[in-house]
């Protein structure tokens, strides 16, 4: 029969467990303090980076684009805020609030044409048109950091994808699964009619004229019944080309 042990064993045992904790935590720490120390060096050696490319950051989005990768890496977001070292030397805190504004009335200009749904990628071009007096070119990462800063707007602002296309939406419209497949379908030729929703998506008559009526009432469709074969065509401006609509409002 196994003896078991005794209390000098297990108060032997208990002691080890200790020190074997000990040892884990303070291993934990000097990891701890290590990494703190590698960040720190990361930082200062990244704000040396900033003072010596600032005018390339400032002026070439692609640049800019990695700076900000960089940044995310060690935490920093030179976004943050208006105020301290980041927006001080490099003013982008700045850039950016110009780039929000820019973008909020945009989104209002077009809203009676496309619902307050517009494609990134036309965004991107009226905010170019309109700023095409500026030194600071813009890309659509720009456009997308500015957007992310709008969320404290509340309802709205925010970009969703439908496809391969990346949509802004400026209302507080909620588009369920239907309305997703009927705008990607949409792509293709920028409209849909209701027997193409049918065959294409194997739906009834009755789900896709219920989810085109929907989107109608919520001003991100529009009706053309001027064709030959009686079909009513509904278009989708968020997803067809648009030129300079709101570019100049």
């Amino acid at each position: 029969m196994r003896r078991r042990p005794g209390i000098g064993g297990l108060q032997t045992a208990a002691a080890a467990r200790d020190q074997y904790r000990l040892l884990g935590e303070n291993v934990a720490k000097l990891r701890t303090d290590l990494m703190k120390e590698q960040l720190a060096t990361f930082r200062s050696q990244l704000e040396d980076f900033a003072r010596k490319h600032k005018n390339d950051i400032r002026k070439n989005p692609t640049f800019r684009s990695q700076f900000h990768e960089m940044c995310a890496k060690v935490g920093v977001d030179p976004l943050a805020s208006n105020k301290g070292f980041w927006a001080e030397l490099l003013g982008i805190g700045d850039f950016y609030y110009e780039l929000g504004v820019q973008i909020v009335d945009i989104c209002l200009a077009t809203r009676a044409h496309n619902g307050g749904l517009i494609n990134l990628q036309d965004l991107c071009k009226l905010l170019r048109q309109r700023r095409k007096s500026d030194r600071e070119l813009v890309s659509e990462d720009d456009c997308l950091r500015a957007i992310s800063k709008l969320k404290v707007l509340g309802s709205g602002f925010e970009v969703i994808s439908v496809g391969k296309k990346k949509l802004v939406r400026s209302v507080p419209t909620e588009l369920n699964k239907d309305h997703n497949q009927i705008l990607e379908l949409a792509q293709a030729q920028g409209f849909v009619t209701v027997d193409e929703v049918e065959r294409r998506l194997s739906w009834t008559s009755g789900r896709a004229i219920d989810a085109l009526d929907t989107l109608l009432d919520d001003g991100l469709a529009m009706i053309d019944d001027g064709h030959r074969d009686g079909k009513r065509r509904y278009w989708f401006p968020c997803v067809s080309s648009i030129t300079s609509v709101g570019a100049d409002s």
